[in-house]
């Protein structure tokens, strides 16, 4: 009986933490830029903790992509060593929060990387459709990544590297 008892109290402690967890996900928090691993994922020193962030609504070329070493540049010339809000939305099957950063002058890290022609707006993931007009004008603009031809998108050339694997 008393291991049943056990049980029951250990699943509820389960389902409370995963319950308080989106609480605490939507809270904005802010933080100094530590790291950038490429142009849409950074971590943020927070209170001595290290956060993985990943930008949401868009998706950068990977590194070993035209145009992957640009965008991490990018990033990390306007955030790294910076204080940034970060406003989540959500986590990834990494854990990592999926947020929009606010640079200390107010700009989206997110909105200028589109803008910028270092990134793709994320449909699959997002509905900000403000970000799909951003990716719309850098790419008539033939900024960035869309001055090539026929730029791979970073989703395909994931997908391609795991069948080659």
């Amino acid at each position: 009986m008393r291991l049943i008892n056990r049980f029951w109290q250990i699943v509820t402690a389960y389902v409370i933490a995963a319950n308080a967890l989106p609480a605490v996900l939507s809270e904005e928090f802010r933080g100094r830029v530590i790291g950038v691993s490429d142009g849409d994922t950074i971590t943020v020193l927070v209170e001595g903790e290290h956060r993985k962030v990943r930008l949401s609504g868009i998706d950068c070329p990977e590194k070993s992509q035209d145009f992957g070493q640009q965008a991490k540049s990018f990033t990390s010339k306007n955030a790294f060593a910076k204080k940034v809000k970060v406003i989540p939305v959500g986590h990834d099957r990494y854990k990592r929060t999926i947020a929009e950063v606010i640079l200390p002058n107010g700009k989206n890290l997110n909105n200028l990387l589109l803008t910028n022609g270092f990134a793709w707006f994320y449909e699959q993931y997002s509905k900000d459709f403000e970000k799909q007009k951003l990716e719309m004008a850098a790419r008539l603009a033939k900024i960035g990544l869309w001055s090539q031809p026929e730029p791979h998108a970073p989703w395909n050339f994931r997908k391609q590297r795991k069948v080659h694997i």
